[in-house]
């Protein structure tokens, strides 16, 4: 799969330069690509390269701010008509440009994200506004959650996330979310499933921080409506992955004796480097009555100091006859990922049935 970062392509700086002619005056190419196509260019990631067009389009773009900004909007207006832009991520510098350039201008600035959200994502260059004008910007984010533009209202949920994703954290919400409570609620029967998402995003972000405010929102909403209880269960999903009690009360998940693991076999009891390991095991729910069953896995990796970490996967949910039994198998790769280095030596790896996590079996994962 080729990097992201490859989205700057041929075609991308034709529709951008195409897009500049119509709204800069005296725009050259030769001086843009002069600007972007530095010796440094080709080593730059993904985020490096937004960085970098933010700052050659305000090289390139006249006059002041105030000045810029109207050219900037103009400029997502061209943009916005070109298809090679569906998905926004190539035009995600517009945005950085504004946050880097704009700051000290906020009316202006954040009137302009109604525009450019609708073209690029606002949901991380509106962090620093909020760390700045924390007050100010979540009110307007508040306003937002009943625009017309449902890109709008995802921004308000989105971009006020405690723990964004490759976002600048929030301290103070990751600390007390109390202020974006009133931006969720709004949004929680939003007619966009992308938007209902995004909340439970959030929620799930609030509940690594503070859980019990997640499950309290989570009691006080469930059984309205299908689309919000699955909007509850995503937003309750790492609470569901700890095993956290109150969560999997609150989804009827509890472990109960007469469902019973069996022949829990590690296949591959030395894995290759780059392999893959398998493992079976037998499910049986004894009870005389129909059972819902989360199943899940954990594989406890080892650490460079000998220590383990687990991370949970989730197998399925759903509901199991009474007497039924079934034989799981599953394989899990060690094909090397950039979010996770593996070490050389003994894991392991564990059975979850609704919370209840069962012995791990050790295995060895072999090194060169």
């Amino acid at each position: 799969m080729e990097p992201l970062k490859y989205i700057y392509n041929d075609a991308f700086f034709k529709h951008y330069t195409t897009a500049l002619k119509k709204v800069v005056p005296g725009f050259r190419k030769p001086v843009l690509e002069k600007l972007v196509f530095t010796p440094e260019w080709e080593h730059m990631e993904l985020k490096q390269r937004m960085h970098h067009l933010a700052v050659t389009l305000n090289d390139i773009l006249p006059g002041t701010y105030t000045q810029q900004l109207e050219l900037v909007l103009q400029l997502t207006d061209q943009l916005q008509t070109a298809t090679i832009y569906a998905n926004g991520l190539a035009c995600m510098f517009i945005p950085e440009f504004v946050a880097l350039y704009g700051l000290d201008d906020f009316k202006r600035s954040v009137k302009a994200m109604e525009r450019i959200t609708c073209l690029a994502s606002f949901e991380f260059a509106v962090r620093p506004f909020i760390i700045r004008y924390e007050a100010a910007m979540l009110a307007q984010m508040l306003k937002w959650t009943s625009h017309k533009v449902a890109l709008v209202r995802r921004l308000a949920s989105e971009g006020s996330r405690p723990r964004l994703p490759w976002g600048i954290a929030l301290p103070t919400l990751k600390k007390d979310p109390a202020a974006i409570l009133p931006i969720l609620d709004a949004l929680k029967d939003d007619p966009e499933e992308f938007v209902r998402r995004s909340v439970a995003n959030s929620l799930n972000d609030i509940a690594k921080d503070n859980p019990e405010i997640t499950l309290g929102i989570a009691r006080k909403w469930i059984g309205a409506n299908a689309e919000r209880d699955k909007l509850l269960k995503h937003a309750c999903r790492t609470l569901l992955k700890q095993g956290h009690a109150g969560a999997l009360e609150l989804f009827a998940l509890q472990h109960h004796d007469a469902v019973t693991l069996d022949a829990f076999t590690v296949h591959t009891p030395k894995v290759p480097e780059a392999g893959a390991l398998e493992f079976s095991f037998e499910l049986h729910n004894s009870d005389g009555e129909a059972r819902v069953i989360r199943l899940e896995y954990g594989m406890h990796y080892l650490r460079a100091n000998g220590t383990h970490s687990r991370k949970v996967f989730k197998i399925s949910e759903r509901l199991y006859a009474p007497g039924e039994k079934i034989t799981i198998r599953r394989k899990q790769t060690f094909k090397p990922i950039t979010t996770r280095a593996y070490y050389a030596g003994e894991q392991k790896v564990s059975v979850i049935i609704n919370g209840r996590e069962y012995e791990p079996v050790s295995f060895e994962l072999k090194g060169r």
